[in-house]
């Protein structure tokens, strides 16, 4: 017997635009209706002036919850990153493995296959940055890693039962024919930790390469003369962006101006480490120890190792500092991401048929519920 119930007395964001003196209608755990509250059903539950939007999407999470990936390369290490999150908002994401050595990779390759079979709530695909980044750009990967792409990790990343597969790699490690290879196998390609020029960039994009990780972050920077990968990525139009929105890797002048040039193609990703809804203010990577203080996380030399970040903080820093619209803010962070990622058939909107993943920010933004496929998250917010 289906069972229909309807969310009242909130603004809904439906992904497009916001709607007041809706109900939204929820039934089998798919978005039912947007209607006015005469319509709704009998079953209701009164948000209290809060805002409605589709569950946060997140393509870059390295960790999260005391876990990373990249120490904890199996299905209960993803699920784990994925419970931490989904607590703020972010109902579907990448687990993310920065460069590691061979075998790691595989044991992450598999997770995320396992993972998936499993149905683990919000892991929808996997990340892999590096290691075919260049060292020049490495920021906290570590350059002994740091390798040429071979036919072989061609073949691992574009295997089947992986979901949506993000693959950052630098030209410089990486080929045209890899990057061709990578995109017909329905890889996302994005170049990232890249010392490369525009004109560099532009033949990796017409090769297949579709977005940029990190933009701003460890690669070569907009000049007036070599417009480097910053450059290309705002010139070409057809590109995807993240930008991580934290206050420290990127000013909110820049983040402005980017958005300027990439509207509808710059999403917001967290780049979140274990610290990520964690206590905790030091773990190791790499062997390396990072460290966290007033909102940074840093290794020892003072380089950003990632962030300190959910989505849903991010989206209230885009707001709240910078000075982003809400309801763009809120695209950038489940809208454009579900385009970019695929998943666009069901998540990325709350119109009728789409999955009931929902988040409810208060007037400050902050998070105060979650619904995962209609079904409200214990503990969230």
């Amino acid at each position: 017997m289906s069972r229909a119930f309807a969310l009242t007395g909130a603004r809904i964001f439906d992904g497009a635009q916001v709607h007041a003196d809706r109900a939204l209608v929820i039934e089998d755990g798919r978005v039912a209706a947007l209607v006015p509250l005469a319509d709704a059903p009998r079953t209701r539950m009164d948000m209290d002036g809060l805002t409605l939007a589709p569950g946060l999407i997140d393509w870059q999470v390295n960790g999260g919850g005391g876990v990373l990936f990249n120490a904890d390369p199996t299905p209960d290490g993803a699920a784990s990153i994925a419970r931490a999150h989904l607590a703020h908002g972010t109902t579907a994401l990448l687990p993310t493995l920065i460069t590691d050595r061979p075998d790691v990779t595989r044991a992450a390759l598999a997770a995320i296959a396992a993972a998936l079979a499993g149905g683990v709530p919000g892991v929808v695909g996997g990340h892999f940055e590096g290691p075919h980044l260049s060292v020049a750009r490495k920021g906290a990967h570590d350059p002994a890693l740091i390798r040429p792409m071979t036919a072989a990790d061609v073949a691992a990343l574009g295997g089947p039962g992986l979901g949506s597969v993000v693959a950052t790699l630098a030209p410089e490690s990486a080929g045209a024919a890899d990057i061709a290879a990578l995109a017909a196998a329905g890889v996302v390609v994005s170049l990232g930790h890249s010392d490369c020029g525009y004109d560099a960039a532009m033949a990796a994009f017409a090769a297949g390469a579709r977005a940029v990780t990190h933009l701003f972050n460890a690669m070569s920077p907009l000049g007036h003369r070599e417009p480097g990968l910053v450059g290309a990525a705002l010139d070409h139009p057809d590109i995807w962006v993240g930008v991580i929105a934290d206050g420290f890797h990127v000013h909110p002048a820049a983040l402005r101006m980017a958005l300027a040039a990439k509207a509808g193609r710059a999403t917001l990703v967290s780049d979140a480490m274990p610290t990520a809804g964690w206590d905790g203010d030091r773990f190791m990577l790499n062997g390396r120890a990072v460290r966290r203080e007033g909102g940074r996380l840093t290794l020892s030399d003072g380089t950003l190792a990632g962030s300190d970040l959910t989505l849903a903080q991010a989206v209230r820093h885009a707001v709240r500092d910078v000075g982003i619209p809400l309801a763009q803010a809120l695209r950038m962070a489940s809208t454009l991401p579900a385009a970019m990622l695929g998943l666009s058939v069901d998540r990325g909107a709350l119109t009728p048929g789409m999955r009931a993943d929902i988040v409810a920010f208060d007037a400050d933004l902050r998070v105060r519920g979650v619904w995962l496929g209609g079904e409200r998250v214990e503990g969230a917010g």
